[in-house]
């Protein structure tokens, strides 16, 4: 295959951008569930919990 230099340059160029924006959008896939998560979880569940007690005094 003779094909220029500056055709497979330009290709190889455009495979490692397309490569690098795949890579960079994948990793923003990935779900990290930090501290500050599982706090808002233990107070969604408090609040969940109390509602519910209330609920079942009012009754």
């Amino acid at each position: 295959m003779n094909l220029p230099c500056r055709l497979t340059l330009k290709w190889i160029m455009a495979l490692v951008l397309f490569l690098s924006i795949f890579l960079v959008g994948l990793s923003g896939c990935v779900e990290r569930e930090g501290p500050m998560e599982r706090a808002g979880e233990r107070v969604d569940e408090a609040i969940e919990k109390t509602g519910d007690a209330i609920e079942d005094a009012t009754d």
